[in-house]
């Protein structure tokens, strides 16, 4: 399979439900030649009173039917369904993944809007009798400023888009200028199910995101990205008082006790840290292992590691694609190379695959400890430091030892004692023999400290693209 049939169309904004004009394009980098794939239209932020106007009239009508806005989602799931293999060639050409995987992104954001479209938002009265009534119930915000990352474009757009939907908010939603393409597709199928301005879709470089969140519109901003621009998202809406949920980084750990079978759990710990090249908020980035199992584990590890194959990302069989951009190329060398300076060890790996693009070797890094960078800091690409340890409560507090608390693991032949420990790992979600595990529509999800304000997906999702009100008044006739 090519990816010329599906890149013969062209990309456009949406906005009020048909295509916006744009007088400037940038190119988008296909990762596994580093060369330009197509051009983008560059919506300037002068564009932005045109598709927040746009929103806001939608607003209006969307807001008060419950119903119909249930309809609407369900219909949007079924036309995201139908275009996933339309969708899913452009999204491994820009992102890099491999095309199977692409289209179970798609299929995730269908799934998304379907889940959402048969949750109740419930009011609850909380007093109706002879001496009056008292109702609480929750209410949509307006218009909701989208802003989405590069590693899953479609998944965790969808993340933000069906429920702010459900609770009768519209979007402007924007994705990043490394893989805007397949949002502006999703945004042109969506046009024919959803009303005009209720999805609205922009494309365009910085600083075009900083102007969304500075734009009097908006009553709410939720962005997944990087904690650092996850602070300058804050502090901009904080001039506006405007509601966010920030989705942000995480150095996630795993801990291994010395109980385990390595035989059994290295693959799946092995996926935990790789799948999508690495390239997921919410990946293993450092593993702390018992001392006695150690050397079991880093040889399990650099096995699969040396087994996978890395290709362009509609090769048959590939497992893995490239590094997505260039920026994100240049930091895993970088994370690689200085740990290397430090004396690590790299049993699989440890440099750039020779040939062009953004292709790096799956590495596993040995001999290291807390203190090295690519320990300490999110790498966020194809390597995994593999930590001894030798008391776990040591482990936990080594675990701990982070600005950021996303997501965990404890792995352990007593998932009950893993419980024990689990609940001492200062994280939003810890899984028990397995990795990411809670990462699910119906659960919760969001960091501590650094990684986050907010949670995505569950009832709590949706209760974050809403506010509270309470009536209160005489007693009802009956």
């Amino acid at each position: 399979m090519t990816f010329v049939e599906p890149l013969r169309e062209t990309f456009a904004p949406t906005v009020n439900g048909a295509d916006y004009p744009t007088d400037a394009t940038f190119d988008v980098i296909n990762p596994a030649t580093g060369e330009a794939l197509a051009q983008a239209p560059a919506v300037t932020a002068s564009a932005l009173d045109d598709a927040f106007g746009a929103a806001a009239t939608a607003y209006e009508k969307w807001r008060r039917d419950d119903d119909l806005r249930r309809d609407h989602l369900r219909s949007a799931a079924g036309a995201v369904a139908a275009a996933a293999d339309h969708l899913a060639p452009v999204l491994t050409a820009e992102q890099g993944k491999p095309l199977a995987d692409a289209r179970n992104e798609i299929l995730a954001a269908s799934a998304w809007l379907s889940y959402y479209a048969d949750l109740e938002l419930p009011r609850e009265v909380i007093r109706d009798d002879e001496g009056g009534y008292e109702e609480v119930f929750r209410r949509p915000l307006g218009v909701v400023a989208a802003i989405t990352p590069w590693n899953f474009p479609i998944a965790l757009a969808m993340w933000k888009i069906a429920p702010a939907l459900r609770a009768g908010n519209t979007i402007v939603a924007k994705p990043s200028p490394f893989t805007p393409l397949t949002t502006l597709a999703l945004g042109r199928v969506l046009r024919e199910v959803l009303p005009d301005g209720v999805l609205n879709v922009l494309s365009g470089p910085d600083p075009l995101g900083a102007a969304m969140v500075e734009h009097p519109v908006p009553r709410k901003v939720s962005f997944t990205g990087s904690t650092a621009t996850g602070k300058k998202v804050a502090i901009s809406a904080a001039a506006d008082l405007k509601r966010v949920t920030l989705e942000l980084g995480g150095n996630d750990p795993a801990i291994v006790l010395g109980d385990v079978d390595v035989n059994a759990i290295a693959e799946q710990l092995f996926w935990g840290a790789f799948g999508n090249n690495g390239q997921i908020c919410l990946a293993v980035k450092r593993v702390y292992a018992h001392e006695s199992i150690h050397s079991d584990l880093v040889a399990a590890l650099a096995e699969l590691a040396t087994a996978t194959k890395v290709d362009e990302g509609t090769v048959e069989g590939v497992q893995l694609g490239p590094i997505n951009n260039k920026p994100q190329f240049d930091r895993v060398n970088e994370l690689v190379s200085d740990a290397l300076g430090h004396g690590a060890r790299a049993v699989a790996g440890g440099s750039p695959l020779d040939r062009p693009g953004y292709f790096y070797a799956p590495t596993i890094l040995d001999n290291i400890d807390d203190g090295v960078r690519v320990v300490d800091e999110e790498q966020f690409g194809p390597v995994l430091p593999v930590v001894p340890f030798r008391d776990e409560t040591d482990a936990v507090s080594r675990a701990n030892r982070s600005q950021y608390g996303l997501t965990a693991s404890v792995w352990s032949g007593d998932p009950e004692h893993a419980s024990k420990l689990a609940a001492e790992v200062d994280s939003g979600q810890v899984a028990i023999n397995s990795h990411g595990a809670g990462v699910q529509m119906h659960l919760p999800f969001g960091g501590h400290k650094w990684s986050g304000i907010g949670v995505e997906n569950g009832p709590w999702g949706l209760y974050g693209f809403s506010e509270l009100q309470v009536i209160a008044g005489p007693p009802r006739k009956r």
